[in-house]
This record gives C-alpha cells, structure tokens and sequence, in this order.
C-alpha cells in the first residue's frame, strides 16, 4: 500500500481538511500518476454534500485528473515512465456487458467503479484526484498531448468529455444552429466544441455582462435568458440546444426554441424532476435527450481532437487552501470557467 496525502471530507457536514490514506499496490496492469493538475467539478459539491444521494465517507473528491507516470506495472503497454496521464470519471468495469462492449464503459450496468465515492473491485474505497497520486488501470488512464497547457487539460477530463460526447452522438456540425444555454464550466466547452465542429452557436444566458466572453469564445448570437421578447423572437430557431445549467429550472421555453425533429439535450443535471406537457413534444417530433460524459475511446477521441484543434478550458488556478472558496464561488457562477487545483499547493 502506498501512503497518499489528499483532501477529504470526513462527513456531509464537514469541510475539505488534508488527511492521508493508502492507495493500492501496483498491479500487473497499473499505473502510478503523480497528479499535478486536477479540475473542481461541481459534482464534487453535489457528493461530498449528499445532494444527489448517500456517500461514501471520508470521501476524496475529484474525477479531472492530470499527471505524468511515476510507475508502471509489469505487464503495462500503454504507457512508459515519464509519460502524461489523465483519469476522468470511471476507474473500472467489468469489461464484459453490453455498454462496456459499446464503448460505453461509464454505464457499465455490472461493476462500475467510478474515480471516487465508489467501492473498487477489491471492496475498498476509491478516492479521488484532490491526492498527490492515484493508481489506476493502464485501460482507464488517457494519453494527453505535451503540446497543452496541462492545467488547463484537466477540465477535458469531465466538462470536456461531457458536451464533446452529445455533439458528436447527434452529429452536431456545418448547417446547424446550435444554442447552449449556461455560461459556465461546461456551457464554454460546448461553445468552442460546437464553434469548431461549425455550428452556428448562440448562447443563451441569465448574465447580460457574459455576451462579449461568449462572442469572444466563438458564438456568433447571445439571448438574455431574462427577456422575453428574446426568447419570443428565437421561436423554432435551433437545431439543438444544449442545456448545462445545474440549478432547477424550467426547460418548456427551450423546447419552444427548438425547430421540428430538434433535440433538447441536458447535460447539467439539475435535481428536480421537470414538468412537460407532451404536445410540445408531439408538435414538431421532439426529442429530450441527456449524456453522461464519455466512454474510454470517446475521451481519448475528444483529448485528440482537443490537442489537433488546440483547445482547452479556460481555468483559474488555485492552491487547495482555498476549494471552500471556491466552492462558495462555483455555487454563485463566479469562475471564468473552471478551478484547477494545482497540487504542488497540497
């Protein structure tokens, strides 16, 4: 076992404090990533809080994780000593059901082992990046490319991952008009992922001020989420829209947005169910879709896009004295666009 320092929280009720535990040995097909960078979503808030549902405590929170290959396992092909490494949301799966066999490895429906707030195969806890190291199967660690600002690589391993993935399902390019509703930690992802795919993009916000970040990220229109005559005017407009707002909303306007066989696609997961009345759906052949980040492949096909079009996330950098901070600051929307913790700072 390998004596690991980390932040954890102890309970629901308590904050982040440094704390350290054990890691795994190396197995056969492990690797060991020294993590340098790893990303704040806020699911790390929904967790550690029992917001989404009962955790596993003391918890490590952390899934945009980032590094370079301090040890290898003997029997690793994938990766050699020196290498970059990333780990996102899923750290193992049974390898053998459907999803797993269709790429789908995070919906693994036999042993999913998610990156923290999991039982590994082995019983034990899986903790997350907020660590200064973590040990993983060489099948579950990501190549990153060196060309990249790799702080800024860490949020691809989640907000990058989970708006790349429903633009590519429904073939989101050239010809379409697509809005993204949020500007937030995933809502500028889908704006540089669907700029570059060739989307026609428009941001719809609640925050007049966030039209020239928008514009500057590469949207082409900005809706104020809060005027009515806006939205009014945007009636049948979009192909697709893509919704990354986490807060309980309602999304009977946005469906209004959508032209006939538009698709209204959530990726921000807010936790009341939604009221739709089934003839905005029937009228115009509807479809509500959500996404839940990537599989393996698809990750690796996203960072490789990322590296050949030199994308990454906007990030501010943090030491890890101050993720309450931050989290108080995530909560209100006051990040440009996503916290990295650096942790050299642990």
């Amino acid at each position: 076992m390998t004596l690991t320092k980390g932040y954890a929280a102890q309970s629901a009720e308590s904050p982040l404090a440094p704390w350290q535990f054990e890691r795994r040995d190396l197995g056969a097909h492990d690797v060991q990533i020294e993590i340098l960078y790893c990303g704040v979503c806020h699911t790390d808030i929904h967790l550690t809080r029992n917001e989404w549902f009962q955790g596993i405590f003391p918890m490590v929170p952390g899934h945009e994780i980032v590094g370079r290959i301090i040890a290898v396992g003997a029997h690793v092909t994938k990766f050699s000593l020196g290498d970059l490494g990333g780990v996102g949301v899923i750290v193992d799966s049974c390898r053998e059901c459907e999803d797993c066999r269709n790429g789908q490895e995070q919906f693994c429906t036999v042993a999913p082992v998610q990156t923290y707030n999991n039982l590994g195969h082995d019983g034990l806890p899986a903790y997350g990046g907020y660590s200064d190291s973590i040990v993983a199967h060489e099948d579950f660690v990501h190549h990153i490319s060196e060309k990249l600002d790799l702080a800024a690589v860490a949020p691809l391993l989640c907000a990058g991952i989970t708006t790349f993935s429903p633009l590519k399902k429904w073939n989101v390019g050239k010809g379409h008009k697509l809005a993204v509703v949020g500007l937030g930690g995933l809502g500028h992802m889908g704006v540089k992922f669907g700029h570059t795919l060739g989307a026609e993009v428009t941001v719809i916000s609640t925050s007049p001020n966030k039209e020239a970040a928008a514009i500057e990220l590469g949207a082409q229109h900005f809706i104020i989420s809060k005027d009515e005559a806006q939205m009014k005017a945007a009636f049948k407009s979009f192909d697709f829209v893509l919704d990354t707002v986490a807060s309980n909303s309602d999304i009977n306007p946005y469906l209004n947005m959508l032209k006939t066989n538009g698709v209204y696609i959530n990726v921000g997961l807010p936790s009341k169910p939604w009221e739709v009345a089934s003839f905005s759906l029937a009228v115009g052949n509807k479809v509500i879709a959500g996404s839940g980040a990537g599989g393996l492949s698809e990750t690796q096909q996203m960072l490789d896009f990322c590296a050949e079009h030199t994308i990454v996330s906007d990030i501010e950098l943090i030491d890890i004295k101050d993720i309450h901070t931050a989290y108080e600051r995530m909560q209100k929307g006051d990040v440009k666009y996503r916290f990295v913790i650096d942790m050299k700072t642990l």
